[in-house]
């Protein structure tokens, strides 16, 4: 099985920390030149100099700012045509959906799907040129399965579902593949901060709602941020090539739909 990535170049967004992180360093490992993308300057650098293998870059922009996104992507196809992309952003605060004010969502939306929107765009010519193109995003099993509490977010992650399954259609042609994973529970901050908030709704100690998450798994653990970033490699490679337009969930058996 034909797994490696050299002379490809990925863009791997939110690689800062957790599962973005372990996805830098998964397709680093498989050969690619990855730059990667997240808010804090420092901590990229830090990340970039520390992958396998060499010519790693990295670029510092938020997802939540379009203009900045944008002339971020430019710049790293000017340097090099990028023919892996890896949309990835943190999610947005817990709470029901009712009680969301418009503004979260929008915010929500920006983050995401024009995010993801503003990144294809500026990296498609560059694949179109080459005859060959990875995109896969890192959404969520609430695509499947909304999950309570997470109502704004829940709402991000179906959109960018659709999104991607409408692009896969698009790009097959030229020999593009547009994929999605969804990670169910993996021990990351965000994890950290959805147990956080699950206690103070329901005023259960952090532990009592940890294992309570744990016992709706049946593989009675989280995931490790690493096993979410292996089948995100797998997509990108060649030997994914006739994989397009799946969600494909990464969560212990934990979400009960087909």
């Amino acid at each position: 099985m034909d797994l490696r990535l050299d002379n490809r170049h990925a863009l791997v967004c939110g690689a800062s920390q957790g599962i973005g992180l372990a996805t830098a360093r998964e397709l680093a490992g498989l050969g690619a030149r990855v730059t990667v993308l997240a808010r804090r300057a420092d901590r990229l650098a830090e990340v970039a100099a520390g992958l396998p293998g060499e010519g790693h870059g990295w670029i510092a922009a938020d997802t939540s700012d379009t203009a900045a996104l944008a002339a971020a992507a430019a710049e790293v196809a000017a340097r090099r045509p990028v023919d892996i992309l890896v949309n990835n952003s943190g999610g947005p605060p817990p709470g029901p959906l009712h009680e969301a004010d418009p503004p979260a969502l929008e915010a929500a939306m920006r983050q995401h799907v024009v995010a993801c929107q503003v990144l294809v765009q500026a990296l498609l010519p560059g694949m179109r040129e080459g005859g060959h193109g990875r995109i896969v995003n890192i959404i969520s099993t609430s695509v499947k399965e909304p999950i309570a509490g997470l109502g704004v977010s829940n709402t991000a992650r179906w959109a960018v579902a659709a999104w991607a399954k409408t692009l896969a259609g698009e790009l097959g042609p030229h020999g593009i593949t547009v994929n999605n994973v969804l990670p169910g529970f993996t021990d990351t901050p965000r994890i950290e901060q959805i147990i956080r908030s699950g206690a103070e709704r329901s005023g259960r100690s952090e532990q009592a709602v940890f294992e309570e998450m744990v016992a709706n798994v049946p593989l009675r653990r989280f995931a490790r941020p690493e096993e979410t970033a292996a089948a995100v490699a797998f997509l990108c490679s060649p030997a994914a090539a006739y994989i397009t337009g799946v969600n494909l969930p990464v969560d212990g058996g934990r979400t009960r739909s087909l």
